[in-house]
């Protein structure tokens, strides 16, 4: 069976983007390791080990590189969560930034978030219960 193992965004700060994902979003740093002959530092963060079948996020900093251009093919991160309104206050407190407050979709009863991280990609929090439908 197929599974997703991870997704790959580029930072400009890997320390900053660390910091973020573990102290803001929750998330354990998984393993890290450079390269120094290509000049590049990989990092995986997520909420539980690969080995459970989780996938995970992987963020690849180019020594020397401290800014991309998101363009506009990225759409954002999700991540399902049990209490997308206690978990937004959580985030906020920790000095996250909340783009679109917790609440029901234009139209529909699905409760989404939207989160911003340090480098301007965009997560959105999905209330589990709606985590598997479409967003009406």
């Amino acid at each position: 069976m197929s599974q997703i193992l991870h997704t790959m965004i580029r930072v400009g700060n890997l320390d900053r983007s660390i910091e973020f994902y573990t102290q803001v979003m929750g998330m354990k740093l998984l393993r890290k390791s450079d390269n120094p002959e290509y000049k590049y530092t990989l990092a995986f963060v997520g909420f539980d080990e690969e080995s459970t079948g989780q996938a995970v996020i992987e963020l690849t900093y180019n020594w020397g590189k401290d800014s991309y251009d998101l363009g506009t093919g990225f759409g954002h991160l999700a991540i399902g969560e049990e209490d997308i309104y206690a978990r937004c206050e959580a985030i906020a407190q920790a000095g996250g930034k909340i783009t679109r407050a917790p609440g029901p979709v234009a139209g529909g009863t699905t409760e989404i978030a939207f989160v911003e991280d340090p480098d301007g990609y965009k997560i959105e929090l999905i209330q589990k219960k709606f985590a598997t439908q479409g967003l009406g």
